[in-house]
């Protein structure tokens, strides 16, 4: 059993000009089912050997937040040589069909494994199960729940810090009183759980001069519902509301369409970057967005689990949590923020190769 340690040096702080806080494949190749392989061959030129390394990168379902991942794997593939790299969104936020996903693609030879589990209590098994046949594995955006973490990393957001930065934020443009809606995910997402307590973190400092008026979870698994939800609170409350949080990308979306549609003097801070959301920082519609980074998961990610997969790495410290970072965006930098987002997971590559891990 490994303890997870946090390391929060990917998370990055922007400055906003209006005075808010400164703070979001190609196919397997068909090859016989999958060996752990320590062929490490290595020249000044190309760096480690990693074309046998097929990494299956495997939310737990549809989800808009993880299509990046795609493109950070395929970066990784074209920078480091990897073998080949699979998306997978096919486990129906089921953690036994998310397994049969998982099961199906090692059967047809991948040997590193991305993950993003549904069952945060439950995860560990399938990480555990998947370390018994030889493979790597990363969680992926999301870490298990509680201090254990059975994969041989996690890169996910801080997704506390994140919350909170954000609500700091929110509250700064409210004028530092007033009531606050909190719209977010799955109730039982460690993640959500870890983004409730940030919030009410940061009303808490407030000493009573904001209040969370209400929270409303299980939201986000599909726009729908997110904007069921909205359309319902804006109609029954919307003149006791000051401002929202989001803390979900579909209630992020429901929000910022909710406020522009009524026109209520609601400040919004959404999270992730939908264009539905960045055009509305452009237009003064929302004061921001807090954007998480799982295009630097699918690439930083995809580089680790080769590394370890090959034998050409090892962690320092099974287990290590890692902070992918998240960027608040405003007026300010909505043109510029995924140059530094980008440069942001470099520095986490960088990271994983010189502190965390033992290569060569």
């Amino acid at each position: 059993m490994t303890i997870r340690r946090r390391s929060n040096v990917a998370l990055v702080a922007l400055a906003m000009s209006a005075g808010l806080l400164v703070a979001g494949c190609t196919a397997a190749a068909e090859e016989p089912a999958a060996e752990t392989t320590t062929d490490t061959t290595e020249t000044a030129a190309t760096g480690p050997d990693f074309s046998k390394v097929q990494v299956a990168l495997v939310p737990g379902g549809a989800h808009p937040y993880f299509q990046p991942w795609i493109a950070g794997g395929e970066a990784a593939i074209a920078e480091f040589g990897i073998g080949t790299a699979s998306f997978n969104e096919t486990g129906e936020w089921d953690q036994t069909k998310h397994n049969a996903a998982i099961d199906s693609m090692a059967a047809q030879g991948f040997n590193a494994f991305g993950i993003f589990g549904v069952s945060p209590t439950d995860i560990n098994t399938t990480f555990l199960n998947l370390k018994a046949q030889g493979f790597a594995v990363g969680s992926l955006a999301s870490c298990p729940a509680g201090d254990v973490n059975e994969a041989d990393f996690c890169l996910s957001t801080d997704t506390g810090e994140a919350a909170y930065l954000a609500t700091k934020a929110l509250i700064e443009q409210m004028g530092g009183a007033g009531a606050i809606v909190h719209l977010t995910g799955n109730a039982v997402d460690s993640n959500t759980v870890r983004r409730i307590e940030g919030v009410q973190l940061a009303i808490d400092e407030t000493n009573g001069a904001v209040t969370l008026l209400t929270t409303i979870t299980d939201i986000d698994s599909d726009l729908q519902s997110a904007q069921k939800a909205v359309t319902d609170l804006l109609a029954a409350q919307g003149d006791a509301v000051n401002g929202i949080v989001t803390t979900a990308y579909n209630p992020a979306v429901a929000a910022t369409e909710g406020v522009s549609t009524t026109g209520l003097p609601i400040k919004v801070i959404a999270i992730d970057d939908d264009a539905i959301i960045l055009d509305a920082i452009r237009d003064g519609t929302i004061s921001g967005t807090v954007v998480q980074n799982p295009w630097g998961q699918g690439y930083v990610g995809s580089w680790v689990l080769a590394a370890l997969q090959t034998g050409y790495c090892t962690m320092d410290e099974p287990g290590l949590y890692v902070d992918s970072g998240s960027f608040l965006v405003t007026t300010a930098n909505v043109e510029t923020y995924n140059a530094e987002r980008e440069a942001t997971s470099k520095s986490i590559l960088s990271a994983f190769q010189n502190d965390y891990m033992t290569c060569g």
